[in-house]
């Protein structure tokens, strides 16, 4: 009987072996519950309270800023679909001039914030703007009564301008499918006669509808979370309502209310994502097949022009505008480089993205870990919960975590005080912890899912084949696993860098006094009416943010290539 025991627990499988990890579990359900916080907190906010606000806020805001939040949300959704697949269609499926440089071109209006694009707009269509004058001068119009010009300042005008940005999320999860499968499926249909538009509406987008499903509903989530934007053209959608509730109406219960009315909407927003994919899947090319590729059609005569030039205006209009404006603006006012503000920003941005891919970037790892572990539904659970936050809107999130550290702050500081005899001050809320703590909440997603990314390609018992060496699970991982996810730890950590540099709906309600980032820099001088004094500060934004989306752009376009050639 010994024997038999001893020799059933030297083949048990490390499956088994990964089922009992309490470490891994309090880990996840940490951080789950970090993430559960903001939620918790605005549920409590909106609840609590006489309910006062309720009434004025059902009657006057709600229904307005619910109706302009939808319209908008149907008219980005619209124009990136549209620009994203049909752009992925062309350089994908045609051979046109400068087909290489466009497709890598594509993915450069990632590196805009929505907020920058919005003032770049507004000064690019305004009446002293190059395009009005222009018009003037070749029309001889003297004043705004002698023609009639659309204002950029619209709901309509925030959608344009929203899509203008947002479209290669769209771009790149449509690119991906067309490139695994699509030109091989459209070759076969075309060889049966099947005209080109015949085959995209009938074929390529069918398949492509998950993919499209998923960059619109990434793209909604953006838009929902915009407040720079949407303020700066006077749309007054449900992120507006939310501050404008509590700062000029000084409702915290109200906006909380309001917060609680945008949380249903992004739920509704993803249940909607996961109805529309519910029969959908993805199937890769095998790797003998993916050698070879069908040839691209070759255009001729004015088409090739035409798609050349279709390509080409969604990146004059999210990249080259933007970059023409504040770098017009910038190249006036390069002596602010030495001034203490934009110095003092740019090391609080730095600093703080620094931190929050620091945490962010380990919460992930740790998330991950656990999973691998233990290999249970409960922890899958939680990693998933973890990975929500990137669906809450930098308000809410804002809002929540303000409410919960206040609290927090004024226990510990009450505690130390009857106890010790000292105050601790405002120990998150006074200082950027609250900006890095948000940060990482709502980007943890980005990090696990890059890191995962590069799990996945690693054989899937790797480390156990350490471990059954006689390696500890710490000890494999640090050895083994660690340095083969390197490119992939490296990759999270820049993508979150980037997007907290660009982050401005939490942070202007969670910085303390005094602290400003360069998106706040930005956000102050938009709203004094000089945008161009923010202008250096924008172009910063837009390098820090170029960097990635380069080398981004170039992987996507060599991975397509060399299956081409």
């Amino acid at each position: 009987m010994n024997a038999r025991s001893a020799s059933a627990k030297a083949i048990r499988s490390p499956r088994a072996r990964h089922e009992r990890h309490p470490v891994a579990l309090a880990s996840a359900a940490f951080i789950a519950a970090i993430v559960l916080v903001p939620i918790a907190s605005i549920v409590a906010i909106a609840v609590s309270g006489t309910g006062a606000d309720w009434p004025h806020l059902a009657r006057n805001v709600l229904p307005r800023s619910t109706a302009t939040t939808l319209w908008l949300l149907a008219m980005v959704s619209a124009g990136t679909a549209s620009i994203g697949v049909t752009c992925a269609w062309l350089v994908v499926a045609f051979d046109f001039p400068f087909r290489r440089l466009l497709a890598w071109a594509l993915v450069l209006p990632l590196a805009v914030p929505t907020y920058l694009a919005a003032y770049a707009f507004g000064e690019f269509f305004h009446f002293t703007g190059p395009v009005q004058t222009a018009l003037r001068h070749v029309f001889g119009f003297q004043t705004v009564r002698d023609y009639w010009f659309p204002d950029i300042r619209t709901t309509e005008g925030a959608a344009i301008v929203l899509s203008s940005v947002l479209y290669p999320y769209v771009y790149l999860t449509t690119r991906v499918v067309f490139i695994m499968q699509g030109r091989n499926i459209a070759d076969v249909a075309r060889t049966l006669g099947a005209r080109p538009s015949k085959v995209f509406f009938r074929i390529l987008l069918p398949v492509a509808r998950p993919a499209v499903v998923a960059g619109v509903a990434l793209v909604l989530m953006e838009t929902v979370n915009d407040i720079g934007a949407v303020e700066y053209l006077g749309v007054r959608t449900l992120t507006f309502s939310v501050y404008s509730t509590w700062l000029n109406r000084g409702s915290l219960e109200g906006a909380a209310q309001i917060a609680m009315v945008m949380l249903v909407l992004v739920l509704a927003i993803l249940q909607a994502e996961r109805w529309a994919r519910r029969r959908q899947r993805f199937h890769g090319a095998r790797a003998t097949h993916m050698r070879v590729r069908p040839p691209r059609v070759i255009l001729t005569g004015w088409r090739r022009w035409l798609a050349a030039c279709a390509v080409l205006m969604p990146v004059l209009a999210g990249f080259g505008i933007p970059l023409l404006v504040f770098g017009d603006y910038a190249s006036r006012r390069l002596e602010q480089l030495g001034e203490p503000a934009l110095q003092s920003a740019f090391v609080n941005s730095v600093v703080t993205a620094g931190a929050t891919a620091l945490v962010t970037v380990f919460a992930a790892m740790l998330m991950i870990n656990a999973a691998r572990l233990s290999r249970s539904s409960a922890v899958g659970s939680m990693a998933r919960l973890a990975s929500s936050g990137y669906a809450l809107p930098g308000t809410i999130l804002g809002l929540g975590l303000l409410f919960t550290l206040t609290r927090l702050d004024n226990a510990i500081d009450g505690f130390l005080r009857l106890n010790v005899g000292i105050s601790s001050g405002l120990l998150f809320t006074g200082s950027a912890a609250a900006v890095v703590l948000a940060c990482s909440i709502r980007f943890l997603a980005l990090a696990e899912g890059a890191i995962r990314s590069g799990m996945e390609k690693l054989p899937p018992h790797l480390d156990e084949a350490a471990r059954s060496l006689g390696r500890s699970p710490l000890a494999s991982a640090r050895e083994i696993l660690l340095p083969l996810l390197r490119p992939a730890i490296l990759t999270s950590a820049v993508l979150v860098f980037v997007d907290t540099v660009k982050e401005l709906s939490a942070t202007i309600l969670l910085r303390p006094f005094g602290f400003s980032t360069l998106a706040t820099h930005v956000y102050e001088n938009a709203s004094r009416g000089v945008i161009e004094d923010g202008a250096v500060a924008a172009l910063l934004i837009i390098v820090t943010a170029l960097v990635p989306v380069i080398l981004l752009s170039g992987a996507l376009m060599r991975d397509s290539e060399v299956s081409h050639s």
